[in-house]
């Protein structure tokens, strides 16, 4: 069958829709997230001759070995559709075989990066046991409004033009889809489909709007990261609304977390709250967005700046720059010691590296300035990436953090004289 050899995708879509509407959901992901390739392998002489084709189905190989003892009861489900679908146009025979998806020369074995479909059993099992009703105070329909077009997702109740119609009618009108049917329905794909997806939808279980009881929504952020943090992610805390939690994920580790936490210490201990701010917007933007991760690096070392300057009474301009805020606090603070004695072993390794540091404010300037937000760019303009955003942001930390430990160690004198 020249057509279907030439465009699977075509069939296929049919296919998928059949085991869509079967409830065969490991199935129809499988098929989603493959890539077809269609092979004749055999020839029977029976009735007239016959020929028979294989639709290899190519997926990742995470995926494929994921599937396990089923991949044989996914084959079969995958065949017995795809006869059904091409049965009126050939008496060939058709069947389907999943097949690990091959690498481009020269690749190379990346680490896991995704979510194991394990560890969202072990979520769902989890909220389960504990009776957990994951759409909280709205109901099922709202709920998912918050994450999907439902208007754009098919029914299955031929009844209503629209997801949004048929979960109404089964989950709020009759109620007769189970409490867990959300995680077995193939067009939301939650044990199988993708990260970010699977995330956001925990991230809306302990939204402020669907559970407002704050302890409950920390205490189940808390075992969604137990299971997470296997697979290098976890739910951290970026803002308060009405004094609630509200939850985003993130991969530890990746934004600079040492340098984030130090920097929490710093604005505590400065009881700066505004650099409060500016250290979440930081931590979130180094993966997702390295230019304004750039910007908050340089507006989080004047922050710090004035909030120093301002408690030692110390007058600046509103309209100074950064390097001027600096030369200020460099003089109040004494940064740069006269009285390291030369005879001191490194004694002029110890300025140098000194008057090194208070130079890092100026090169953040600079920084920002090319790549940073807050400056229009001409359309072939090529930002930088997150690890030169971790070294703006580790360069900044480690400022602020010895300007502030430098300032209390002076409050810390002045008081015993």
């Amino acid at each position: 069958m020249q057509d279907f050899e030439q465009q699977p995708a075509r069939y296929l879509v049919t296919v998928e829709e059949l085991l869509i509407a079967e409830r065969m959901t490991q199935a129809a992901e499988t098929l989603r997230e493959s890539t077809p390739r269609v092979q004749r392998t055999g020839f029977d002489n029976w009735n007239g001759g016959t020929e028979q084709w294989t639709v290899f189905l190519a997926v990742d190989t995470a995926a494929y070995a994921l599937l396990g003892v089923a991949k044989a009861n996914v084959e079969e489900q995958i065949t017995q559709r795809l006869k059904a679908v091409l049965e009126p146009y050939t008496q060939d025979w058709f069947s389907a075989k999943i097949v690990p998806r091959i690498a481009a020369a020269g690749a190379v074995a990346a680490p896991n990066t995704r979510i194991r479909r394990q560890t969202r059993q072990n979520i769902i099992d989890g909220l389960t046991i504990d009776s957990v009703s994951w759409s909280g105070s709205l109901d099922d329909v709202d709920f998912l409004a918050r994450i999907y077009d439902l208007q754009a997702l098919p029914s299955y109740d031929g009844r209503y033009e629209d997801a949004s119609g048929d979960i109404y009618q089964h989950r709020v009108n009759n109620f007769d889809w189970d409490d867990g049917w959300v995680f077995d329905d193939a067009r939301f794909a939650l044990r199988s489909g993708p990260d970010e997806q699977f995330l956001r939808f925990l991230c809306e279980i302990v939204h402020p709007v669907v559970r407002p009881d704050k302890d409950e929504a920390i205490k189940l952020a808390a075992q969604f990261n137990d299971q997470l943090r296997q697979d290098g992610w976890e739910l951290v805390e970026v803002e308060r609304i009405a004094g609630r939690p509200r939850f985003v994920a993130r991969r530890p580790g990746l934004a600079g977390d040492r340098s984030a936490s130090r920097a929490r210490t710093v604005a505590d201990a400065l009881d700066a709250g505004w650099m409060q701010k500016e250290i979440e917007r930081l931590e979130l933007a180094v993966e997702s967005d390295p230019a304004l991760a750039i910007g908050t690096a340089k507006d989080l070392v004047e922050t710090c700046c004035k909030s120093i300057l301002t408690r030692q009474s110390i007058d600046f301009s509103r309209k100074s720059t950064l390097p001027e805020l600096t030369k200020l606090l460099t003089k109040e603070l004494k940064l740069v010691p006269e009285g390291i004695s030369d005879e001191a072993k490194g004694a002029e390794t110890i300025r140098l590296l000194l008057r090194n540091l208070t130079t890092i404010t100026q090169y953040l300037s600079e920084i920002r300035s090319l790549y940073g937000t807050g400056h229009g760019r001409d359309g072939k303009h090529r930002g930088l990436e997150p690890r030169h955003a971790r070294l703006a942001v580790g360069a900044a930390v480690a400022f602020i953090d010895f300007v502030s430990e430098t300032y209390h160690q002076r409050i810390s004198n002045a008081r015993v004289l």
